[in-house]
């Protein structure tokens, strides 16, 4: 069997529109990631496009977002609960939000730690400017679209020396980005400068099942994302490798958490598995238990990637009156996946689209985009899903 695989090599570090890049040369339909974009509502504040580059004699895909406000260049910045609005208003899938606003959740509490401040007055400096906003939204949208069962990164390049930013000269990697990358395998070489971003390391670091040398995979596309410096010794790109991988798909391995709870407060659950999803979780869910004492409890389950671990566990025990936690690794076996929109009478859909060795097992409409069309022609939620499948099945 043949599990969906992608490589992200950083020889040359890595930041967010650099990814972006690598993903549109490598076959990211631009109108796409521009649609999903534009569902921010920013569209009077900055314009995207994508052009062909050189770097060092490589080509590549450069990602430019271009402030358009009369503002342009002031980097403006927002605190964590505006850029959680621009998020929850997109047209981005669910499972899309939430790792994007996950993603934004980890920078401000390492902003926090950093400055030694509550996470509600952080200002998110460089990566809330908006170019950054974009480049994280983006870099989520463009790897869920192509569904990758298994995504590896080489080690990252971090760059050396020093980088001037809004706190100043610093040593690279800066504070912010050195603790984005606690635990990842990391490297400087070539010539000095800062070669990993902050916005890079959010995204290689939540979507990274695990990082060495390219896997044993059989390669069917190849893109490359530049930067905008354009130094002489080496070429300022991110490659990406997409392709199939000989590895078994159980060779996907998922870390459960678990724990019984029978002494909290039940309104507290709610927010309990929205805190475990923003930490990491791939899933949560519950289970009623009687437990000692002829007690009614609640066993908890996570499912989270193994390098989310420590962050769901400290969750748990902050957000929980839980005092301990059980863990163990399995392997599971999932289905390739991406996303295909498709055109109804009612509007454009986008199906996610699951396939086990090339064959198509299940196509599901985004829910969101049914809710959306259904709410402005007045119709039920089921007419828009069926148009959905229909179209699909018809293109």
């Amino acid at each position: 069997m043949m599990a969906r695989v992608l490589y992200l090599d950083c020889f040359s570090g890595a930041s967010g529109d650099m990814l972006i890049g690598a993903l549109l040369d490598a076959g990211l339909p631009f109108d796409l990631l521009r649609g999903a974009l534009g569902s921010l509502a920013i569209d009077d504040e900055c314009a995207v496009s994508v052009e062909r580059v050189s770097r060092s004699g490589v080509g590549a895909a450069q990602f430019i977002v271009t402030e358009t406000a009369a503002d342009a260049g002031s980097h403006r910045h927002r605190h964590l609960p505006g850029i959680t609005k621009l998020v929850d208003r997109s047209a981005l899938s669910v499972d899309a939000k939430a790792r994007a606003n996950r993603l934004f959740r980890r920078l401000a509490e390492t902003e926090a730690s950093i400055h030694q401040m509550p996470v509600e007055k952080v200002h998110l400096h460089e990566v809330g400017a908006l170019d950054s906003i974009v480049d994280i939204v983006g870099g989520v949208f463009g790897l869920e679209w192509f569904g990758a069962e298994r995504i590896v990164a080489s080690p990252l390049n971090v760059g050396s020396g020093t980088v001037v930013c809004e706190h100043g000269t610093l040593p690279v990697p800066a504070p912010a980005t050195a603790a984005l990358i606690k635990g990842v395998p990391v490297y400087a070489a070539g010539s000095p400068g800062e070669k990993l971003t902050p916005t890079g390391a959010l995204l290689v670091t939540e979507f990274a099942d695990e990082y060495g040398v390219m896997p044993s995979m059989r390669i069917e596309r190849i893109g490359y994302g530049a930067g905008s410096r354009d130094p002489k010794d080496y070429p300022n790109v991110l490659r990406v490798l997409v392709g199939d991988t000989d590895t078994p798909r159980l060779s996907n391995r998922i870390t459960v958490v678990e724990c019984e709870i029978d002494d909290m407060n039940p309104q507290i659950f709610g927010v309990l598995m929205d805190r475990l999803y923003d930490a990491g979780a791939v899933d949560v869910f519950y289970t009623a238990v009687q437990m000692k004492k002829n007690r009614p409890g609640t066993h908890v389950t996570v499912l989270v990637p193994p390098g989310r671990r420590e962050a769901v566990s400290t969750a748990l025990f902050r957000d929980s009156t839980t005092i301990g936690l059980r863990y163990s690794e399995v392997a599971r076996d999932t289905l390739s996946r991406e996303l295909v929109s498709v055109s109804t009478r009612f509007g454009d859909v986008r199906c996610k689209v699951a396939r086990r060795d090339g064959a198509v097992t299940n196509v599901a409409p985004e829910f969101d985009d049914c809710v959306r069309l259904a709410d402005q022609h007045g119709v039920p939620v089921k007419d828009v899903q069926a148009a959905g499948i229909q179209a699909y099945r018809e293109s």
